[in-house]
């Protein structure tokens, strides 16, 4: 063969063997989001979440791999707050939710348990909410959970206005979701905030509504 004719082929083939890796990774990464999105339908763990955690990372085009490390990341904080709250009755989805974030935050599985079995089930979600914040705040988690449990027991007013105490006078009103409501009909009561962190901004959200975030953590295109 002409040696001019043999260097536009290796060039081709060139660039077929450099896009294999990348294609293989991509259905790669698509296999363990499905393997993981099973999983939590068969463990009874929130898929909600998930699935909008996926969608959400391809319309800010974060590449699949990253958005699977991201969605394996969140499903074990999930599976960790659902063992946290394995003895609590009547434990929701929501509960799970937001325990998940809670764990995040630093607040162990025991005190979780603590503040779960101690809310009543209409106020659970907002309590570990709470507690969730006032860790995030800067408070070690057994004084958290001792303020979150004195709030309970003055009332659901106590409870609500918990997380502006915390943030002292003069500072404004409570953060952002509490008052407000878990997306994607997880059926949180009143106060509770979003699930899980926030995929940096870059694009925006897809259509259908807002969508809860991901576990913290997915860099976008381009990141580290």
């Amino acid at each position: 063969m002409h040696a001019s004719r043999l260097i536009p082929n290796i060039v081709k083939w060139a660039l077929v063997l450099t896009l294999l890796p990348a294609s293989a990774t991509a259905q790669d990464a698509e296999e363990q989001i499905q393997d993981a999105l099973q999983q939590a339908l068969t463990t009874g763990i929130p898929v909600a979440s998930l699935e909008n955690l996926v969608s959400e990372g391809r319309a800010k085009g974060i590449p699949m791999d990253r958005i699977a490390d991201a969605v394996q990341a969140r499903m074990d904080g999930l599976a960790r707050a659902q063992q946290a709250l394995a003895g609590v009755p009547d434990v929701q989805e929501a509960d799970i939710e937001v325990g998940a974030d809670a764990l995040e935050s630093g607040v162990s599985g025991v005190v979780l348990a603590e503040i779960a079995n101690t809310a009543p089930g209409e106020r659970r979600s907002v309590a570990i909410a709470a507690l969730s914040y006032l860790v995030d705040s800067g408070i070690v988690p057994e004084e958290a959970r001792d303020r979150v449990q004195e709030a309970l027991a003055r009332g659901p007013e106590a409870l609500q206005n918990l997380p502006s105490q915390a943030r002292g006078p003069g500072v404004g009103g409570p953060p952002a979701g509490l008052p407000g409501a878990v997306p994607n009909g997880v059926g949180a009561p009143e106060g509770v905030p979003a699930p899980g962190g926030n995929i940096p901004d870059g694009a925006g959200p897809p259509t259908g509504g807002p969508q809860p975030g991901p576990p913290s953590g997915i860099p976008g295109p381009g990141g580290t």
